[in-house]
């Protein structure tokens, strides 16, 4: 019973996080280029090419390499005592919970999902304000932070990404694989 309302306070903090993705902010990046006018003495106008977005991952496991997963072999995922809100979200999302229900504290809480510039600059300056250290990596920008579990003599942590739209945001306790992050957006963006 302890570790469901754990668990249950973990699943809060993790939405608690990742609300803030659908706040104002100023004017997004443009992502595509303004179409061409076609001349006078032009009878078509030549298309102008957009970016394509990158497709959320719909997998837990394939979007890690075989080093991390290696790293993760005895760590359950997405446990159905997490209830509905872990893998695949009707918003397209995807949650990731890599955690034994009766362990007290050792997990790690990802999630995937697509917000806009203005939304996720928001958040940038909210870590930012709250100590996270933030630098460009991976052709996107990664914050991360780390301190003592109020309760065990164990490390926990955030770990945000954000490129192109997209945010991997990684709660974790006592369980940091080397290279998480960084598989995750080698997967999404090559």
């Amino acid at each position: 019973m302890r570790r469901l309302a754990i668990v249950g306070a973990a699943a809060a903090s993790l939405l608690l996080g990742i609300m803030p993705l659908t706040a104002c902010a100023p004017d997004p990046v443009p992502q595509h280029t303004q179409a061409r006018t076609a001349s006078p003495s032009t009878t078509t106008a030549e298309p102008t090419p957009t970016v394509q977005p990158v497709a959320l991952p719909t997998d837990c496991r394939a979007m890690l390499s075989p080093d991390v997963l290696l790293q993760l072999a005895d760590v359950p995922l997405n446990d159905p005592a997490f209830g509905s809100g872990v893998g695949v979200q009707p918003d397209g999302s995807l949650t990731c919970v890599w955690a034994d229900p009766r362990s007290d504290t050792t997990s790690l809480w990802t999630q995937v999902v697509r917000t806009d510039a203005t939304a996720a600059q928001t958040i940038l300056d909210g870590l930012r304000t709250n100590g996270y250290g933030c630098y460009a990596s991976q052709d996107g920008t990664r914050c991360e932070r780390t301190w003592q579990n109020k309760t065990y003599p164990v490390t926990d942590g955030r770990t945000w990404f954000w490129r192109d739209d997209i945010i991997i945001d990684t709660h974790y306790s006592n369980l940091a694989p080397d290279g998480y992050t960084a598989s995750i957006v080698t997967h999404l963006f090559g």
